[in-house]
């Protein structure tokens, strides 16, 4: 009699179980991912005045209050308070390495993480030396927990300030820098109003992601990849507005296109509710999306607001959709092959690292049979 082994398809991964998996972050933004403590310390230490309290436990929680009201706009406010404690380079180096520290202990084996340095500046830092301070503690983050953390520089699309951003992401690209996004309200300030900075980075064969269909609608996907060229949709959620429902859905001729240049939708389920893009996670898009073979990744956003990390991104889903480790290694390896690395450190991940943790995560949920 032989005997092998089964998946008990009765269980789910746990939250515990998750956390062990090796995980891959696409959008995450260094200021929206604060310690709340860490918020109480720099604002004592560098004369910050206005945070509603300086108890941690109190402020993590008016954060997590404060990003629940269902507006883009009313979400993006609650930045004042962590972009306000940034403004040293020993606070930027400090807030990414325990950027770092964090995704790490979460399971986390391959980051990308966002900022917008032009907001780093009010204290007389160059954009510059903004860079080399995030670089820094990244690399130490890195070093010490064993994960490889690059940089997105990120220009606030109200402004106009995108080209030197674009500049600054050549010019550090070979430092930790791995591409470059646009960010902030999408309604009024569409992405072709910095179409030269990327004409700019495209000549010079640079990554970049753009945040869209988020708190607009099509038009902002059609645009960010039509006319800017973008690698990558930021959350890219309203692209559902394209697909109209059916047995089969029918998919309109963005949404195809999308699918079938797997173009990366980098979605954040619990931001997505909070800001209003997604009513809940059950009814959430990305369930639809990785049906129809979209090319799906599971990300943060910001963990701070959020209350949230990648690993209970993935519980929300196993929990709303009944995935199971088939389905969240399709997320991660979807992630690893979209990240702004080079093709042979993204095998290395994926073959080295991912599928392996994946398989013996598997192979410990599994239970004999005669």
């Amino acid at each position: 009699m032989s005997c092998g082994y089964l998946l008990q398809m009765d269980e789910r991964p746990t939250l515990d179980d998750i956390r062990r998996a090796p995980k891959v972050l696409l959008h995450d933004h260094l200021d929206g991912g604060l310690r709340p403590a860490t918020i109480v310390d720099l604002a004592r230490e560098n004369g910050y005045e206005g945070l509603p309290t300086t108890d941690p436990d109190s402020l993590g929680a008016w954060f997590a209050e404060m990003s629940n009201s269902g507006s883009l706009e009313r979400y993006l406010e609650t930045f004042s308070h962590t972009v306000g404690v940034m403004q040293t380079t020993e606070a930027l180096t400090r807030v990414a390495y325990e950027c770092a520290e964090d995704l790490a202990k979460d399971g986390v084996v391959y980051a990308e993480v966002r900022y917008a340095p032009e907001l780093h500046t009010a204290e007389g830092l160059s954009l510059d030396q903004v860079v080399e301070a995030v670089l820094e503690g990244f690399a130490q983050g890195g070093r010490d927990f064993g994960i490889r953390v690059g940089a997105l520089v990120t220009a606030m699309r109200h402004q106009a300030r995108s080209m030197e951003i674009a500049e600054l992401a050549v010019r550090y690209r070979d430092a930790g820098v791995v591409g470059f996004d646009i960010a902030g309200a999408e309604a009024g300030y569409p992405p072709t109003r910095h179409l030269d900075a990327f004409e700019y980075l495209q000549r010079e064969n640079a990554h970049f992601t753009i945040h869209a269909g988020e708190g607009f609608g099509l038009p902002s996907i059609w645009q960010a990849i039509q006319w800017c060229g973008a690698d990558r949709l930021g959350h890219g959620v309203r692209i559902i507005d394209d697909i109209e429902a059916g047995d089969p859905p029918v998919l309109g001729r963005l949404a195809a296109y999308v699918r079938d240049k797997r173009i990366p939708l980098e979605m954040c389920p619990t931001s997505n509710i909070q800001t209003g893009a997604a009513k809940s996670i059950a009814e959430h898009p990305i369930g639809l999306l990785r049906d129809l073979g979209f090319r799906v990744t599971v990300n943060t956003d910001n963990r701070l607001m959020s209350g949230t990390s990648l690993s209970e991104e993935f519980a929300k889903l196993v929990e709303a959709f009944g995935y199971g480790w088939d389905e969240l290694q399709w997320f991660t390896v979807n992630a690893m092959k979209s990240a702004f690395v080079s093709f042979p450190e993204r095998l290395e991940l994926i073959n080295g690292v991912i599928k392996p943790g994946f398989a013996q995560l598997k192979w410990r949920g599994a239970r004999p049979v005669a």
